[in-house]
């Protein structure tokens, strides 16, 4: 059984910042990628950025510059740095990971609105 564990999410003013954070638990071996997708409402789930276990990272168009993922190996933890949100950014933020089969989180709400 793989549990994933998501904190951090919340509502902020556009420009403003958060931090998610996942964490991974129970019979994982060994995990190749974890990452971070996002579904807004009325709109299909999209990857927002994925981080190899090498540390390679494949960032959405829509927030490179802006998010920063990284990643704790030995913690099984993934992290979400969001800077300078803005409205669009408003979804259901979804931890991923890949070990021996797909694992998702439960959802996280970020909303970002004046």
């Amino acid at each position: 059984q793989v549990q994933l564990v998501e904190s951090g999410g919340g509502s902020v003013q556009p420009g403003e910042s958060l931090r998610l954070s996942c964490v991974a638990s129970g019979s994982i071996f060994s995990i190749s990628a974890m990452g971070w997708y996002r579904q807004a409402p009325g709109k299909q789930r999209e990857l927002v950025a994925v981080i190899t276990r090498i540390g390679n990272r494949n960032y959405a168009d829509s927030v490179k510059g802006r998010f920063t993922i990284s990643r704790d190996n030995v913690k099984n933890t993934v992290n979400l740095q969001m800077n300078s949100l803005k409205p669009e950014d408003t979804a259901v933020y979804y931890c991923y990971i890949r070990a021996m089969g797909d694992y998702w989180g439960q959802g996280t709400q970020v909303t970002v609105s004046s």
